[in-house]
């Protein structure tokens, strides 16, 4: 009979994170809190402060907490809620290691942003929202604008409509994924000449998705977006559209 493998050792900073997330779940610690002190928390946990440092940065890069210097409720480590700012992190690290594939991004926004579109459009909205949507719109009309300004507008666009489905998880998941849409989106247009070429189709294709959305018709707010989303892949990434489908 094989004698099987050791678990690998926990390493110490772990259980200030078993902790703290514990405290979280149950209520004794919550947004706004300052975390006790590295001293108290090495002497709680058995370990040392420089590991107690590892899982504040930890929290840190996760959106967790927010780090600050000198005394008062804003120094040390302060619970803050931005499930958005570890999930950008680590999106991106994974597309520069290309751990996501490209079709798989874009198969993922086609599941949300669908859904989001359709619900946009049956949700209540502000009318600062709206001129919001139209002021991304109107701006990628220009026709002084530059590629990369635009890819920065594209993206901006995806997020705040998706926004507005309400939805808190959705939202934090876009406002991740808007650095890696943006990063692949400028990637898959590699010269001026396929730029003209596309930019024309895409500007339409955003005032669609917006007139639907403020026409509160969802199915076809839905539709013009994935629309949307499969053109452009067919059109900057021909050869992986057709091994993926």
């Amino acid at each position: 009979m094989p004698i099987p493998e050791p678990a690998p050792a926990a390493r110490s900073y772990e259980a200030v994170l078993t902790s703290i997330e514990a405290e979280l779940r149950d209520g004794r610690i919550k947004v706004g809190d300052q975390l006790p002190g590295e001293r108290a928390l090495a002497a709680q946990h058995g370990i040392s402060r420089a590991s107690v440092r590892d899982a504040i940065r930890v929290l840190d890069a996760m959106g967790v907490v927010r780090t600050g210097t000198g005394s008062g409720p804003q120094s040390g480590a302060v619970v803050i809620a931005n499930p958005a700012a570890g999930l950008a992190a680590t999106l991106r690290l994974h597309m520069a290691t290309s751990h996501f594939p490209v079709a798989d991004i874009v198969q993922t926004r086609i599941m949300m942003e669908t859904w989001a579109a359709q619900e946009a459009a049956r949700q209540p909205r502000q009318a600062r929202q709206e001129e919001q949507l139209h002021l991304l719109v109107d701006q990628m009309a220009r026709p002084d604008l530059g590629r990369e300004e635009f890819h920065v507008l594209d993206a901006a666009f995806h997020v705040l409509l998706s926004s507005l489905a309400g939805n808190a998880v959705i939202t934090a998941m876009m406002e991740s994924l808007r650095s890696a849409i943006q990063g692949y989106v400028s990637d898959a247009i590699d010269s001026d000449q396929m730029w003209q070429g596309i930019v024309p189709e895409l500007r339409r294709q955003h005032g669609d998705i917006l007139t639907a959305v403020l026409a509160n018709d969802g199915a076809a707010a839905s539709r013009e977006l994935r629309h949307h989303i499969e053109w452009f892949h067919s059109q900057t990434n021909p050869i992986q559209q057709g091994e993926n489908t």
